[in-house]
């Protein structure tokens, strides 16, 4: 006997796949006109799909064995336990969170009901990464700690990832290494250039973790202790990353009065580092310097042309906001906590 549901929350007319689906799947699942006498564990029946690849959406139903799309098609032949009525709405793969702030509280809520309600199936981290930590790094996370407590059973990056795996999360989830974690661990909270010792031992510690699988390096360059990173010192960073296919995605010195420079820095290390950047929050901050957002895309642009692997992404609305630390002199950090 199978179990029908009909779905319709406020009229929000996307039904998301939630079951770890790729958008690669399901773009290679090409549509059949026959029906199929096949069994699945769930049929998603009668929806518009969008396979996410920019292609025309098609009326069809979506057969889903496991963790993985089996058919997409007339299954009407078909049987399973599960069907989901999707007529009248929009069948579409997982969305990606690619900046979610997300690391701890997981930890206490590996439902993640927030976003999965959302469809958001995948988590990106990394602007400040969970690992690699060192003991005194540790301390001030159990510090820090909220009303969300925590065991800290993980060192590095990826054990931390590991962590989350064992406990069992509903989402699939990956992280960039954050460059502000790397200079923690190795020079703390102050403000200096590390020594060529020190430099080498950031940079191996960028290598260990991306041969264990993270996407590349991220940074915020206008929170504390990432502003005391010079361009060199994230050129270097970025160029171990470079080499296992890494990308660089960073929210930039300047949004406001040196948001020209903040650009001019970021392709820079793209350029000598050799990998593809990301601009978070493209925007300029402050009346005086919203003239500047005209000339500021058409760098981006005629970089773009050049060869340059540079993209940027915005806010879908016209406010911003940050914590007032943002906002407070860098020299008023500049010790060890």
């Amino acid at each position: 006997m199978f179990i029908e549901m009909r779905l319709n929350l406020r009229q929000l007319l996307i039904l998301t796949l939630i079951f770890s689906l790729s958008i690669a799947a399901l773009a290679q699942a090409q549509p059949r006109q026959r029906s199929q006498s096949q069994s699945f564990d769930i049929i998603i029946k009668g929806g518009t799909v969008y396979d996410g690849t920019g292609r025309p959406p098609v009326k069809a139903d979506v057969g889903i064995k496991g963790d993985r799309i089996a058919a997409v098609g007339n299954l009407s032949r078909a049987s399973a336990p599960t069907i989901v009525d999707a007529k009248g709405l929009a069948v579409v793969p997982g969305f990606i969170n690619m900046l979610s702030h997300s690391e701890t509280s997981l930890i206490r809520d590996p439902r993640s009901l927030s976003e999965i309600m959302q469809g958001v199936t995948t988590k990106i981290f990394g602007e400040l990464s969970m690992g690699p930590l060192n003991d005194q790094m540790k301390q001030r996370l159990r510090e820090q700690q909220g009303d969300v407590k925590y065991d800290i059973e993980w060192t590095t990056m990826t054990e931390y990832l590991r962590f989350l795996e064992k406990r069992g999360v509903s989402q699939n989830f990956a992280s960039f290494i954050g460059a502000a974690t790397i200079r923690e661990n190795v020079i703390g909270l102050e403000d200096k250039p590390p020594t060529p010792a020190q430099l080498d031992q950031m940079r191996e510690l960028v290598r260990r973790e991306m041969e264990q699988g993270a996407l590349g390096i991220t940074t915020a360059l206008i929170y504390p202790p990432a502003f005391f990173a010079k361009t060199d010192e994230l050129i270097a960073l970025c160029k171990v990353a470079a080499k296992y296919k890494g990308k660089y995605t960073v929210h930039m010195r300047s949004e406001g009065n040196q948001l020209i420079e903040g650009v001019q820095e970021t392709m820079r290390i793209g350029r000598e580092a050799g990998l593809p950047v990301e601009i978070y929050h493209l925007k300029a901050l402050g009346k005086d310097n919203w003239p500047k957002m005209d000339q500021v895309i058409k760098m981006i642009e005629d970089a773009r042309r050049q060869g340059l692997k540079i993209t940027a992404n915005m806010y879908t609305y016209t406010a911003g906001g940050t914590g007032l630390y943002a906002s407070m002199p860098p020299w008023d950090f500049d010790r060890v906590r």
